[in-house]
Formats: structure tokens, sequence, C-alpha cells
């Protein structure tokens, strides 16, 4: 049973370009399915999480991330009454706009693109879904619902300040009310990322061999998961307990989010989705205490993980591969494939010319980066 608040696809607001609805999927299952068949979207299983993608089979990737947002999403969206098909959406959206080499390779681009505009993935992905998606014969990009837009525009809270260009451009055409928060659905999205990289990222640097079961265990929260698991199980191997304790933290990071959303709707008592967007706050978090808590894990993975030698080394090789790649196809436009040199050939200035290069630099997967990199500049 759904919640008055829920997001209601009776009641979208539309897309930018009408078009006939369907007779047996919603507006929201439409953008979910759009999503999913995108290229953008394929892109992801060769993009990085943490790891370069080539460097294990079992490591994250941005596209089995967003797939396992996705189920998170789902979950607690079904469970607090909401519509699961725009918070799938949103949440199978959420990283579109990464470049490769992961958040190295962002951090290249906002530097090279400071002179002309900037550089966000959040903004990218509107950029992909309203713009760089060229497959459909009556519009660029996927046509998809203010709805999931707007969730995909501003999931983790108002836009404020100086909005990037690539969010700037399509709002002048569909005003997403950059100003307040998001709906229900789309704040889940942005907790479902919260709580899937934080249990992954821990099991991906225990395969990767960074830390050790031991040094976990000493965590908080993961030291009464892994104590649980050793009083139901005693001398469970280590590779079991592990997971078994992991999948403990899992539940307890979904259990809170839960906890903490159904008593702060409670207290709002919103009757509309617009109650939900004009809080004034988000309605989907962590509990104080346990965010404290995934303060110390992110310290914990930022010293021994993302700033471990063999992954300082590696950002230290992308990142060149980057500052190379940019000024390159700036200076020779013609190197880009057939079918982006209409867009350079009506360019009006350098600016809107470094913009199609980082379209293109920010939408290659990291091998095909590495490839174009080894064919270019040796």
């Amino acid at each position: 049973m759904t919640v008055p608040f829920a997001s209601d696809p009776a009641q979208t607001r539309g897309r930018l370009y009408p078009e006939a609805e369907s007779h047996f999927r919603s507006p929201f299952q439409r953008d979910r399915d759009r999503i999913i068949h995108a290229s953008a979207f394929r892109r992801l299983k060769h993009k990085t999480q943490v790891f370069i993608e080539h460097e294990g089979d079992y490591f994250r990737t941005r596209l089995t991330h967003s797939i396992e947002v996705g189920q998170v999403a789902r979950t607690l969206a079904k469970h607090l009454g909401l519509n699961m098909e725009l918070t799938e959406a949103v949440a199978l959206a959420h990283d579109l706009g990464h470049p490769p080499f992961g958040h190295t390779g962002e951090e290249a681009l906002q530097r090279l693109m400071a002179p002309y505009g900037g550089f966000d993935h959040n903004a990218q992905a509107i950029r992909i879904v309203t713009r760089l998606e060229r497959h459909y014969a009556d519009w660029d990009g996927l046509n998809l619902t203010w709805e999931t837009l707007e969730g995909i525009a501003k999931h983790n809270g108002p836009v404020l300040g100086e909005v990037p260009y690539a969010l700037a451009d399509y709002d002048a055409l569909h005003d997403l009310e950059l100003s307040t928060h998001a709906s229900a659905e789309a704040q889940i999205a942005a907790l479902s990322d919260d709580i899937a990289y934080n249990n992954h990222d821990l099991h991906d640097g225990l395969r990767a061999e960074l830390f050790s079961t031991d040094e976990l265990a000493e965590l908080p929260v993961l030291h009464d998961c892994f104590a649980e698991v050793d009083r139901a199980y005693p001398g469970l191997n280590y590779y079991r307990r592990r997971h078994e304790a992991l999948r403990r933290f899992f539940g307890v990071l979904v259990e809170d989010v839960i906890a903490v959303t159904e008593a702060n709707l409670a207290e709002l008592q919103p009757r509309a989705p617009g109650d939900v967007r004009h809080a004034g706050r988000m309605m989907v978090q962590f509990s104080p205490g346990l965010w404290s808590d995934l303060k110390v894990i992110r310290q914990f993975l930022f010293a021994r993980m993302y700033r471990a030698p063999a992954v300082v080394e590696m950002r230290r090789q992308v990142t060149q591969m980057v500052d190379e790649l940019f000024p390159h196809f700036m200076a020779n436009p013609d190197d880009l494939p057939k079918q982006w040199r209409k867009d350079v050939a009506e360019v009006r200035d350098e600016v809107e010319l470094a913009r199609i290069v980082c379209d293109y630099i920010a939408g290659m997967t990291d091998r095909f980066a590495i490839q174009q990199h080894e064919r270019l500049l040796g």
C-alpha cells in the first residue's frame, strides 16, 4: 500500500517532449527501462568504483554498484510505501555521469574544465539523459519524466549557489525546482548509495588485502557484528565469518535508515509529495550516532584503501592519461569519432569545444581511455 506522499505516476509532471503513454508500463517504469537500455548504463560495467576495472574480476564496478544501490532502494521504498519504479530509476541513473577512473578521473576533469565551466558528475548525468543519448527519432536524450530528472539532479539535496552548466542548460528548458529537496523516492536513492558503498568498499578492501579482518573487527558497529557472528558460529572459517559480519553490518545500516526516516515522516505528517520537497531538511537519514560511526569507518577506508600505495600509484598514472587526452583532443578535434564531428563543426568558441571534449572523455570506460591514450599518445 502506498502512502499519500508517494510519487504517483498518474500525476507525473510529464516529459519535456509529450508522447503517448504505454498501455502496460507506468511512466516511471518506462524511465527505469530506458535507463537500463541506455549506452551510458552499459558502459558502467567498465568504469572504476575504487579499483581500475581490469584489476580483478570480483571488485565492484560502477555497474555492479548501481545494481546494488537499486536493490537497497527498492527494499526501502517498498517498506515505506513509496513508488519503487521511480526510486529504482533514480538509483540506477545516479552514477551515469561518472568519468573513467572513478573520483580520480572526476578530479582531473574538474581541474581541466575549470576555465570552461567546470565538471560535476551529477550534472553530467543530466546532460547524458537529456542530450547525449541519441537513439530516438524525435528527441535527444531519453525524454524522462520530470520526477526522475529531478531525482537525478538533486537526490543529495537542493542545488544552491552556482548551478553547473550541464544542469543549468536543461533546467532553463524544464524547471526542476533546484532550490528544494527532492522527492522521498530520490532521497531513498541517495541513502541507498551510502549504504551500498559503505558495505561493498569493505568487501573489496578485504579482497584486495589492503587490511585484515581483525582490523575491521575493531571498527565501530563492525565490532558488534563480528561479536554476534562469533557467538552464533564459533570457529567459523575466516571467509564466511567476515561475510556474515558484513551482512549484519548491511542490515544495521538499512534498519537505522528505516527507523530514522519513519520517525521523521511521523513528525512531518506529509500529505503529498510536495510536503517532503518543502520540508526544509532531508527526511531519509541515518541516525546521528550511526553517522558518526560511519565517519570513523570512512576515515579508515580513506587511509587504508583510497590512499593505499598501489591505489595512489594507479591514480597518478590515470590522472596523467586524462591530463594528456584532454589537450590532445582540444588541439586535434578531428581525432574524435565521426559521430562527434557534426557537433565540433558547429562550435562557436573554445568553451563549446572543451565541453564536447569533456563529454567524450567523461563517457569513456577505463579500458577505452587506456586504449585511446596508447593509440594517440603512446
